[in-house]
């Protein structure tokens, strides 16, 4: 991503932070000196930003690695102000596998928010009373670490619990029907988060709007994605009109993705693949070349 750099490689998986994080951290930090007028204040303030978002980076490990061991590999984890979000290379294969996956994230959460309200014992026991300030930094990580945990389960999809509500339905039908039902669910969710960003906290309205923008992308490509599979069983066949026929088997680099069944254009396969070139159509070869 242009506006993104890279921070760090952990356990293979490059993990990139949009800049615009680095404004919100900013933005923190002056918000705490306005408030109290110390330094202190805002350099604390700043090292909890940076203690919560080190958190989601664990957090998104926990989805990648957990993806990695069903054979699933992440392009990378990106950093974004609303939170983190771990690139898979492919979706899960099965309900089974997604659900799994999916509750890793929040379950690497909640044992940090365990860990730290721990950590908080044993600094107040070892410390007494001269470890108030460091205790409070570590309870208040630990609670946001709870508040990360569960707001993740929160069934509003394309989050962590709107997809393990898709994997539970995918059980029982179709995955495309089992999305579009968690889509609704996480659409509803999206426009109760957006009220209650307009009433209480306006930092909810970029998740909501996060939230409603995502799924509908993903269940677009789902829906292309299901129809270009029928397609293909007919007999269709993808053709470039400047190359001829598409092999089922052709790759697509990245930042690319196969043609749509509605596309009369769309992006390139990827270099060392089929050649590349400006338009795909797809071609029923039953009712002649297209014209």
């Amino acid at each position: 991503m242009k506006w993104s750099r890279n921070i760090g490689r952990f356990f293979g998986i490059d993990v990139d932070v949009h800049l615009s994080f680095f404004l919100l951290l900013a933005w923190v930090a002056l918000g705490a000196w306005n408030d109290t007028g110390t330094l202190v204040a805002a350099l604390l303030s700043a090292l909890f930003l940076v203690g919560v978002f080190s958190s989601v980076v664990l957090h998104e490990l926990g989805h990648a690695l957990t993806a990695r061991a069903f054979g699933v590999r992440t392009r990378r984890i990106l950093l974004l102000p609303i939170g983190g979000v771990a690139q898979l290379e492919s979706m899960p294969r099965t309900p089974r596998v997604e659900l799994t996956v999916a509750l890793a994230g929040p379950a690497v959460s909640l044992v940090l928010a365990g860990l730290l309200a721990l950590a908080a014992d044993v600094q107040t026991a070892l410390l007494g009373p001269a470890a108030a300030p460091l205790v409070l930094f570590t309870r208040s990580l630990s609670w946001a670490n709870l508040m990360l945990g569960v707001f993740n389960l929160v069934p509003a999809f394309p989050m962590d619990g709107g997809r393990a509500l898709r994997a539970l339905l995918a059980r029982r039908m179709p995955l495309l029907r089992a999305t579009e039902i968690a889509v609704s669910v996480g659409k509803t969710a999206a426009v109760a988060l957006a009220v209650a960003g307009v009433l209480w906290n306006p930092w909810l309205l970029l998740i909501a709007a996060f939230i409603w923008v995502a799924a509908r992308a993903e269940l677009t490509g789902l829906r292309r994605q299901e129809l270009a599979a029928r397609r293909a069983a007919q007999g269709w066949v993808i053709i470039d009109p400047f190359w001829g026929p598409i092999p089922p088997d052709a790759t697509f680099g990245p930042g690319t993705r196969p043609p749509g069944p509605h596309d009369r254009g769309g992006p390139p396969p990827g270099p060392g693949a089929h050649p590349p070139s400006a338009f795909f159509v797809w071609y029923d070869p039953r009712r002649g070349p297209p014209r």
